[in-house]
C-alpha cells in the first residue's frame, strides 16, 4: 500500500468525523437557540466561537503547522531519522520531504477541532468561580 493510499484512508476518516462534528454542533446550536457573536459570547455550545472565527483560526493553524512541518520534516529526513520507500511515494517533494508527509497536518486540522466540537462543553459551577 502506498503512502498516498494510507493517507487517503486516514484523511477520509478525519473528514467524516469533522462533518459529523459540524452537523452535530449546528444542530445543538439550533436546538438551544444559541447566538454567537464574533467574540465567542453566547451560551452553551455557542461559546466556542463563530463560524468565521473558527475558519480563520483553522487556516492560521494549518499555515503554521505546514511551515513547522516543512522545516522539521526536512531536517529529520536530512539527518536520517526518517526514510521513505521511493516506490511507495508520489515523487512530489517539498525540499526533501515527500508531499505525503504533510497529510498529518491536514488530518490534525480536521480532526482535533472536530473532537473539540464533539466533547460537551463543561459549564463553570457557581461555587468554583
Amino acid at each position: 500500500m502506498s503512502y498516498g493510499v494510507l493517507n487517503a484512508i486516514f484523511l477520509a476518516v478525519a473528514l467524516v468525523v469533522a462533518i459529523v462534528a459540524g452537523v452535530a454542533h449546528h444542530r445543538r446550536r439550533r436546538r438551544h437557540g444559541d447566538t454567537v457573536t464574533g467574540s465567542g459570547a453566547g451560551t452553551g455550545a455557542g461559546t466556542r466561537g463563530s463560524t468565521g472565527t473558527r475558519l480563520v483560526a483553522l487556516l492560521i493553524t494549518a499555515a503554521v503547522l505546514f511551515v513547522v512541518s516543512a522545516v522539521f520534516d526536512n531536517v529529520m529526513i536530512g539527518i536520517g531519522l526518517v526514510g521513505y520507500n521511493r516506490d511507495l511515494i508520489s515523487g512530489a517533494f517539498l525540499g526533501i520531504a515527500p508531499l505525503e508527509d504533510f497529510a498529518y497536518v491536514i488530518g490534525a486540522v480536521l480532526l482535533l477541532p472536530a473532537v473539540w466540537l464533539l466533547v460537551p462543553a463543561r459549564r463553570q459551577s457557581e461555587g468554583s468561580r
